[in-house]
């Protein structure tokens, strides 16, 4: 069984950005990517500076043949010294073969959209924290390392209900502490949330459950992704989840663009005076060899575009020092 690395939140100053191309950008799009090429990419983002990244997903390969072969991508993880490697599991089944893979961290989601909930889970909410339950008791058993975040989905509404109620969003974040889960997080599945909905939001559940409210997953669909990370910042939190190239979307809301761009959320940080240990320049490369793996598929970002500014050596970290 592999050990858990070292994982502590980042120092004042410090900012994380795990990367989740590998699962929820490609778990969204026609293309299957090779197994080879998974593994080119964790290396290339490990070399690129990142140390948390989400590999997969431990679902029926008929449901996602994209992840079929996350047990190897996870594997060939967990010799990368320092990686904290996470899954996404659904259910009890695809917790206990995360435990038996020894990754880090999984992460089960849950909708807080009651309709959201029943068409990607079909389990109502209350039902996937009894799920938690049922993971951290099985986890407990077997005298795992493995960790349990819960992943609070649609916190700022659903294309299928319309509204989520705050107050939902914080019941459920304590219930699923209460059921067993080592921490929570809170994602905008469908690109609903706005700077001051999310400072809010971020800002009432930091007061509910402190510290153990352990990152932000913004989708970037109406174009507010990095403006709602620089709100969540303010609020507190200091991991962001991101997709190199921002590939991904979601299935229930129709032309939802995928996750916040990695290099352009390390950018922004970098330039914001914080440090990632991320290479933007080192991004943009394995940006360039992603695109060509993926040819035909919609990629975003900007910084692509316009380059890092002329003065910028491979890193960004200098611009963040003050003149």
């Amino acid at each position: 069984m592999a050990s858990l690395p070292t994982l502590c939140d980042p120092r004042p100053g410090d900012a994380t950005v795990r990367e989740v191309g590998l699962r929820d950008g490609l778990q969204s799009i026609a293309t299957t990517l090779p197994t080879a090429h998974k593994i080119a990419w964790l290396d290339a983002a490990y070399a690129a500076g990142q140390r948390e990244i989400e590999v997969g997903s431990f679902v029926p390969a008929r449901l996602l043949p994209q992840l079929a072969d996350t047990a190897e991508v996870l594997a060939h993880a967990l010799t990368l010294p320092g990686l904290v490697a996470s899954v996404l599991v659904p259910n009890l089944k695809g917790a206990e073969r995360a435990i038996d893979a020894g990754a880090h961290w999984m992460i089960v989601p849950l909708s807080a959209s009651h309709a959201h909930s029943l068409a990607n889970l079909r389990k109502t909410p209350d039902e996937v924290v009894a799920e938690v339950a049922r993971i951290r008791a099985t986890r407990d058993a077997a005298g795992s390392v493995t960790r349990i975040e819960g992943g609070v989905g649609t916190a700022f509404g659903c294309t299928l209900q319309g509204d989520v109620a705050e107050d939902e969003v914080l019941r459920l974040l304590q219930a699923l502490l209460d059921a067993g889960a080592d921490r929570v997080s809170l994602a905008d599945t469908v690109g609903y949330a706005d700077p001051a909905g999310v400072q809010r939001l971020f800002e009432k559940a930091r007061a509910l459950v402190g510290d153990r409210l352990a990152a932000a997953h913004f989708h970037d669909t109406r174009g507010m992704g990095l403006a709602n990370c620089y709100a969540a910042w303010q609020a507190g939190i200091t991991r962001f989840d991101a997709c190199l190239a921002g590939i991904g979307g979601c299935p229930h809301a129709p032309g939802a663009s995928g996750n916040v761009t990695t290099e352009d959320l390390a950018f922004m940080l970098e330039r914001m005076g914080l440090s990632t240990g991320l290479d933007v320049a080192a991004l943009l490369a394995l940006r360039q060899r992603v695109q060509g793996w993926l040819a035909g598929e919609t990629l975003h970002g900007t910084l692509w575009q316009a380059g890092l500014p002329r003065h910028t050596g491979a890193s960004v970290s200098t611009l963040a020092q003050p003149a």
